[in-house]
């Protein structure tokens, strides 16, 4: 007994253990980055791995005046712009995946393996086009010049595990639901919605991360201080005060914990999410 105990112990000690020590990988540097934000300019040029230091507010004080836009109006800017990206991917990308997996039309396979064949495209590859279709629409600089991009490029990946989780559930419900006089749009927002909340909790989820740290569409359409988001604010702060290091981890550190948040708060609901629609696919 003992034996088998100790052969079951082993293997989990070791897993732990590299699990651990790659954590810290990622913790470590983030701590570094909080405990210099309460440093002076001149400490860290010279302690910057000291413990030993008197604590100030300056750097926090300097983030929200200096810069040419607050911090609160930049984090304002990306909570209006993941906020809206998400609701639309969350309820086209929706429809789209319960359309996919419950009717048969001419083209769905052709339709099936362009969604697929779109999460190889790098949004790199598309910039210029949209870009011109966004200057015809006159959106540049405006908000809704970064959502319609944002949103087209997460619907494929989102549709991809809606349509996973869906294709695994059974029409019984559906089909009584239409024998009780449901129309089409009752049935998805009455039943769809409710049974695959997991799956849609981690759309929710990764559109709204990625919107929020998707610096490169913000830098193409996102001109004036005013329409900064958050990581259009770090990239500007970093050119203009890149050597103001304890103003540097103070806007790092007000960028970063909230996403870490929504991963702490969240986790539970994106590995659901992501296993029971890779199960029932």
């Amino acid at each position: 007994m003992a034996s088998a105990r100790r052969g079951r112990f082993l293997p989990h000690l070791f897993i732990y253990t590299v699990l651990i020590l790659w954590s810290l990988t990622t913790v470590l540097p983030f701590l570094w980055v909080v405990i210099n934000s309460f440093k002076n300019r001149d400490i860290i040029q010279t302690q910057a791995f000291s413990l030993l230091f008197e604590p100030t507010l300056d750097n926090y004080i300097k983030t929200f005046t200096r810069p040419p836009q607050s911090v609160g109006m930049a984090y304002l800017n990306s909570v209006i712009i993941s906020g809206a990206v998400t609701i639309l991917v969350m309820l086209l990308a929706g429809m789209a995946a319960f359309a996919m997996t419950r009717y048969r039309f001419h083209g769905r396979k052709a339709l099936d393996a362009l969604i697929i064949a779109s999460l190889m495209f790098p949004v790199f590859s598309t910039i210029l086009p949209v870009f011109q279709m966004m200057s015809a629409l006159g959106v540049v600089d405006n908000p809704l010049g970064v959502i319609l991009p944002q949103t087209a490029g997460n619907l494929a990946f989102a549709i991809v595990i809606l349509m996973g989780y869906i294709r695994g559930l059974p029409v019984d419900l559906e089909e009584s639901a239409f024998l009780e006089g449901c129309n089409v749009f009752q049935v998805f927002y009455k039943i769809i919605l409710p049974i695959c909340r997991p799956a849609f909790a981690t759309v929710a989820i990764f559109a709204f991360l990625w919107s929020y740290n998707d610096l490169f569409t913000q830098l193409f359409f996102l001109r004036s201080p005013r329409t900064w988001a958050i990581t259009r604010f770090l990239n500007e702060v970093s050119s203009q005060f890149g050597t103001d290091y304890g103003m540097m981890c103070a806007v790092v550190t007000l960028i970063v914990i909230p996403v870490l948040l929504v991963y702490i708060l969240l986790q539970k609901n994106i590995i659901r999410g992501l296993t029971a629609g890779a199960i029932k696919g």
